[in-house]
């Protein structure tokens, strides 16, 4: 049985005017994402993959070409439907974690599921359970000043993973954390791809992308390579 597409990309394309100058951040881009794919998008500054996670993300839309994200034509929606598509399809990681700073681990994680219209006893019981699976059940109760860089890190991934998103999109997760948390946090990756979680990584790191099982480059707006990851770390064990 073939796996379906979850992502289609389609001779993507977004242009910038500054100034007098056309900038091209994409320039035709087309590949698709399978379920349960593991893939990094790398790229050298001003490549475009900033962009390209931007309008995987739904945070920005395209100037041309198709986006479709498990069967929704996100290219034509207008902002409140992307909004929807955000909040259901996509869970969000960011490099420096975008916690709220007054609220609890739990609070923090429950916010996805209030704008999702959840009651707030199953906001809490779905809440506990993600921040359980990613080692942080007995800190439920402590805010973000309480925990150690790699702890926020996971209550962003619980945020992430509470509404059951399509994909996971990890932005320089890595990225504010020594070296030892970083690896850390990229176990805890490659057990939420074990599990089944479809993830995109984002990164500029070499180190970081070998975790995956394939790596999208780009450079100049376009994709440059798109190869399988034949040795990827942690895979093994």
């Amino acid at each position: 049985m073939s796996v379906k597409p979850i992502i289609q990309i389609k001779d993507l394309t977004r242009f910038y005017q500054m100034g007098e100058t056309e900038v091209r951040a994409l320039n035709g881009v087309t590949f698709d994402v399978l379920e349960n794919e593991y893939i990094a998008i790398m790229g050298p500054s001003g490549s475009g993959k900033s962009t390209l996670m931007n309008m995987i993300g739904c945070l920005d839309t395209p100037t041309g070409g198709e986006y479709i994200l498990n069967n929704n034509r996100v290219s034509q929606m207008d902002d409140a439907e992307l909004a929807e598509v955000r909040n259901r399809e996509i869970g969000f990681v960011f490099q420096t974690f975008n916690l709220l700073p007054r609220t609890t681990c739990l609070a923090n994680v429950e916010l996805p599921l209030i704008y999702a219209g959840i009651k707030a006893s199953e906001r809490r019981e779905r809440a506990a359970d993600v921040l359980t699976k990613v080692g942080l059940g007995d800190r439920l109760d402590h805010k973000p000043n309480e925990l150690s860089g790699g702890q926020r890190q996971r209550v962003a991934i619980a945020r992430a993973l509470v509404n059951s998103p399509s994909i996971l999109l990890a932005d320089e997760p890595t990225g504010n954390l020594d070296t030892k948390t970083g690896d850390e946090i990229m176990l805890l990756f490659e057990e939420l791809y074990k599990q089944g979680n479809t993830i995109i990584l984002v990164t500029h790191e070499n180190e970081i992308a070998e975790y995956s099982r394939r790596i999208v480059r780009l450079r100049d707006g376009v994709i440059e390579s798109d190869e399988k990851v034949e040795n990827p770390v942690l895979a093994v064990q």
